[in-house]
């Protein structure tokens, strides 16, 4: 077969020196290239003498000397709480949290003290602004300042859990079964609602999971919320393509009643019996013992006066909602952090802080007094409210719980005892007239 004459053909000859001096040549000016390169200049790490201690003391001027720039007012608005409670919250910190104790450098200079440390906390849980917002008047850095959130935040809840986002412990449900009875309701300890949280920064890979059609990824906080704004269930983490019933079926707000830990609670409705206590819900709740729904489209009048007190009274888990995002503007925007674990202790953090100011400041706008509930007779016992609480015994079975809780027998009944309970409730009589 004839070779194609493109074909190249090389033979090595090893007396020519031109190919290996053309070789040499390459080699010379790579390298000499190489040597001739500078090397790039490393910006050097900036450094900025924010003078803190200056920030310090203006801080310590304007809000916690003697006399103050600003008033109570301004605190209480500015810091979402008042200047009594924040201080017990830094003091707090600084003895137990080893981040914010008191610090000096190797110089002997005073470090950031802890009331600028938690005040650039709260400020960035109140306002939800960027971590460098808190610089100018403050005097730390962005880096610093998103530090202190993460380990006030921590030290809220490792501190704070135990008390402030707790079951309703004996004298709780009292007071809670107490305030529902003079609404007319009684059995009732709170309402129960969910809330989507709008997650930014949600990993790609998880959008489809936390987002509900085209809307952005969310996560979901379900609680039960008392009349006077108290959180005392928070469930948190549901991706945000749960509705109420799936969140319903994770949450652990019935563990109590199902593994026989929960307080036995005795009251009387329109003459009857019961003994378990009930939430106020929306109607995408199932017809469970333990919940107590609205009535569509009411035509009788003794139903549209129920479904208004309802309706009105479930409103109380939505007013939670809105104050908690009012105060802490960080749960109303979208966040902007990566990790699933820091935004839950931001959302428990939240929760705490609210429930500690609605402790501080239960009094102030309570629709019921107090003292009425509180005071005594001449015999020094309290007087009979109508109901008792006991602890109960643990149940036989996990079934037994379960059965409890989803009777649609015990629901229809409870639902038509109160619906004749409000209508016969004495506090109504002008409403009764206005819907005849």
């Amino acid at each position: 077969m004839a070779s194609s004459s493109n074909n190249f053909h090389y033979h090595y000859d090893p007396n020519n020196d031109s190919l290996n001096q053309y070789f040499q040549e390459q080699f010379n000016n790579q390298f000499e290239a190489v040597e001739e390169e500078i090397p790039v200049e490393r910006k050097p790490r900036e450094y900025i003498d924010r003078k803190r201690e200056e920030g310090h003391e203006r801080l310590w001027n304007d809000y916690f000397s003697d006399n103050p720039t600003f008033n109570a007012h301004h605190f209480r608005r500015r810091f979402r709480m008042n200047k009594p409670l924040f201080l017990r919250i830094v003091n707090r910190l600084s003895e137990e949290v080893p981040y914010f104790k008191p610090k000096k450098d190797a110089t002997f200079r005073n470090g950031l003290s802890p009331l600028q440390q938690c005040t650039a906390a709260i400020r960035l849980l109140a306002y939800g602004t960027a971590t460098d917002s808190v610089d100018e008047y403050i005097r730390l850095a962005a880096c610093t300042a998103r530090k202190c959130l993460e380990h006030f935040v921590v030290g809220i809840v490792d501190l704070f859990g135990t008390e402030y986002l707790r079951r309703p412990t004996p004298e709780d449900l009292q007071r809670l079964l107490f305030y529902g009875e003079q609404r007319g309701f009684p059995g009732m300890v709170g309402s129960i609602d969910c809330m989507h949280w709008q997650w930014k920064n949600c990993p790609t890979a998880w959008k489809g999971m936390y987002s509900r059609g085209t809307d952005k990824p969310t996560i979901v906080l379900e609680a039960v919320a008392s009349q006077d704004l108290w959180i005392w269930h928070a469930f948190f983490g549901a991706p945000g393509t749960c509705n109420d019933l799936n969140v319903l079926d994770q949450s652990p707000v019935f563990n109590d009643i199902i593994y026989g830990r929960a307080p036995e609670v005795t009251y009387y409705v329109n003459g009857n019996e019961y003994n378990l206590a009930y939430y106020l819900t929306d109607g995408i709740y199932p017809e469970w013992a333990t919940f107590v729904k609205s009535i569509p489209q009411p035509q009788h009048p003794k139903h549209r006066l129920f479904a208004q007190k309802q309706e009105g009274a479930r409103k109380d888990v939505e007013r939670a909602f809105g104050v908690l995002q009012s105060r802490f503007a960080m749960i109303k925007n979208p966040t902007l952090l990566w990790s699933k674990g820091k935004i839950a202790y931001i959302m428990r953090a939240c929760l705490m802080l609210h429930n500690m100011i609605v402790e501080d400041e239960r009094d102030s706008y309570t629709l019921y007094d107090e003292q009425e509930f509180q005071q005594e007779d001449g015999t020094g016992t309290t007087p009979d409210l109508t109901f008792s609480v006991t602890m109960s015994s643990n149940l036989e079975g996990l079934g037994d719980g379960h059965t409890l809780i989803r009777d649609k027998q015990a629901h229809r009944k409870l639902k038509e005892d109160l619906i004749e309970n409000i209508w016969k409730h004495p506090y109504l009589i002008p409403y009764k007239h206005a819907l005849s």
